[in-house]
């Protein structure tokens, strides 16, 4: 089995090139600079001769705040390039797995969002996130995989935990942290393995969520950090998200259920505190090597 990774240089194209390689896995990991999978017709031409039986794409504009300003850019990767990829999977009866995210709900609701609540994205990156999926499972559901995540952390790329754990070790002031939204801090390693786990156990499709159990806001999470770090818990001063305003509507909550792992073999993904605690010594590590 030949596994093609696209986005292979982001925090989880790195974390699936590691899984797949711990199980011993032949797969051909691509950044954008290799593999652009806006121009269709390349794109189509590699995967052709590739012939891949699975494809894991892990390619977004990531950008929240940019693609207020560029969502035809962020649409050509989120979408157009969903499209691209869905087409070249099918053409050659490969697996998808595409992964998309919680910003395609409103961020505006009481309980956890089940994979088939009703999309209302209030942001650029949203829209073409939830218009990459429709696009999929327009032309290719029998043989594909959406895997919404949410707050996304490794010892890879920049994201919050590398920049709370370099707050934490390189200064001694406060640091004011948004208090009033809740998701699931999620390791990549962690989804890495619940991907690979998921392929290779059910010939399953449809939408499944892959966050790391339980929930936090973004000041408990960054308490959790400081903790493992052991730095000043007192330097954390949560704040309010009117008092750290963006360009794009973050949502107020982003926990996604679980329920549909049910209908599976597969169990749910851990806490996050444990996925945490075992992944701090690596990004204490990586925030450390970089002086």
């Amino acid at each position: 089995m030949t596994w093609l990774i696209t986005g292979g240089t982001g925090q989880l194209g790195i974390a699936v090139s590691k899984e797949l390689t711990k199980r011993d896995l032949s797969f051909i990991s691509c950044g954008s600079k290799d593999l652009d999978i806006t121009r269709g017709a390349i794109l189509s031409d590699f995967i052709g001769q590739l012939s891949p039986e699975v494809i894991i794409n892990c390619a977004a504009w990531t950008d929240v705040d940019g693609a207020e300003s560029h969502e035809e850019l962020a649409a050509g990767i989120n979408t157009q390039g969903a499209e691209n990829l869905t087409k070249a999977a099918k053409a050659c009866g490969a697996r998808l797995v595409h992964i998309s995210t919680d910003y395609v709900f409103s961020g505006v609701n009481q309980e956890p969002w089940e994979v088939d609540a009703l999309r209302a994205p209030q942001s650029a990156y949203g829209r073409t996130k939830a218009d990459g999926e429709d696009r999929i499972l327009n032309l290719y559901p029998e043989g594909s995989i959406i895997i919404r995540t949410a707050w996304l952390y490794s010892p890879w790329g920049k994201n919050f935990a590398k920049t709370m754990t370099k707050l934490a070790l390189r200064s001694d002031g406060e640091v004011r942290v948004v208090n009033d939204q809740i998701g699931q801090p999620t390791s990549a390693s962690d989804l890495a393995q619940q991907i690979a786990t998921l392929v290779l156990s059910e010939p399953l499709n449809g939408i499944f969520h892959g966050t790391n159990s339980g929930e936090a806001t973004w000041f408990e999470f960054a308490q959790e950090i400081f903790t493992c770090v052991g730095a000043d818990l007192s330097r954390l001063i949560p704040v309010s998200s009117n008092q750290y305003p963006q360009k794009a509507i973050r949502p107020t909550n982003s926990v996604l259920s679980h329920k549909d792992w049910e209908k599976t073999s597969i169990t749910p993904m851990r806490d996050w505190r444990h996925a945490l605690t075992d992944a701090m010594p690596e990004i204490i590590s990586s925030v450390q090597s970089l002086g």
